[in-house]
């Protein structure tokens, strides 16, 4: 899967709105057809492909003006990413934080804060390491850690989180 902000010139000149304000829109090629989606930071609902219906890795970017749009409105669980571009662990922990998005498509919305440039949030959820990871479920925060891990140690720890607030994150299968 390729994910890459898209620039107004890639979207034709037009920039995504919900509600009158802009909203950032990723292309996100499709885990099963190959096809590329155009994927906003704040929706309702879960992304899917347009052709196929398979749900889609939701991953945003936001920062103090957006954050509740963006993360605290999420009609998902949000993986928040509190990082910083000067961090070395924070770079070496994004990709297993996008697999573990991408193994809970349509089920887990992954939002990355640069905590330089939002120093309201940092402030707010008491950053005092990076990268810090929480777990918001309809804006309340259920998790918290510290630190970076590998994909299965963090996909184990989201799991964990997302049983203990609400039940398994696949209510399908009744397993996260």
């Amino acid at each position: 899967m390729t994910t890459s902000p898209e620039s107004p010139a890639d979207r034709g000149g037009r920039t995504g709105t919900t509600g009158g304000a802009q909203t950032p829109v990723r292309a996100v090629a499709c885990p099963t057809c190959g096809r590329t989606n155009r994927v906003p930071a704040a929706a309702d609902g879960s992304p899917r492909c347009g052709n196929c219906a398979t749900p889609l890795p939701w991953i945003a970017e936001a920062g103090d003006a957006d954050f509740g749009k963006v993360a605290e409105q999420a009609s998902l669980p949000v993986l928040v990413d509190l990082w910083a571009t000067w961090c070395g662990p924070c770079r070496m922990v994004s990709p297993a934080l996008e697999q573990v998005a991408r193994d809970l498509a349509g089920r887990l919305k992954l939002v990355k804060v640069d905590i330089d440039k939002s120093p309201a949030l940092a402030r707010r959820f008491e950053v005092q390491a990076v990268p810090t990871l929480l777990i918001l479920d309809h804006g309340r925060q259920v998790a918290r850690q510290t630190g970076a891990a590998p994909a299965n140690a963090l996909r184990r720890w989201v799991d964990e989180s997302l049983s203990a607030s609400h039940g398994p994150a696949d209510p399908a299968t009744r397993r996260p």
